[in-house]
């Protein structure tokens, strides 16, 4: 069984930063692809950011392309969000995921995940 733990979420103010962690358990690292979703109040639960399980293939949503950073240090079993210029809409709580893939591939499909933490909150204030 694969526990995830999310760190690092808070209230910052727009065009602001915040780096959350997740740190994993239970399976082997460098064989899961990781991912971050976001879900905001009364919306459901949306792709943000993926990495495969070498780290060499990342894919993100649109909206976060060239402010966010998803990374991850296999030695430490750790992936981390970087999320840069924040904006309100940005506001949500923020869940990894993991997902058995040594191949490589990714997923931006939140189906397709099998392991999930209980997410950390990110609130940006205009």
């Amino acid at each position: 069984q694969v526990r995830l733990v999310e760190s690092g979420g808070g209230l910052v103010q727009a065009g602001g930063s915040l780096r959350l962690s997740c740190a994993t358990s239970g399976g082997t690292f460098r064989t899961y692809a990781m991912g971050w979703f976001r879900q905001a109040p009364g919306k459901e639960r949306e792709f943000v950011a993926t990495i495969s399980a070498s780290g060499g293939r990342t894919y993100y949503k649109d909206a976060v392309k060239g402010r966010f950073t998803i990374s991850r240090d296999n030695a430490k079993n750790t992936v981390v969000l970087q999320m840069n210029s924040l904006k309100p809409e940005d506001t949500a709580v923020y869940s990894c995921t993991a997902d058995y893939r040594p191949t490589n591939d990714i997923s931006s499909v939140r189906g397709t995940y099998e392991y999930w933490g209980r997410g950390t909150q990110v609130t940006v204030s205009s």
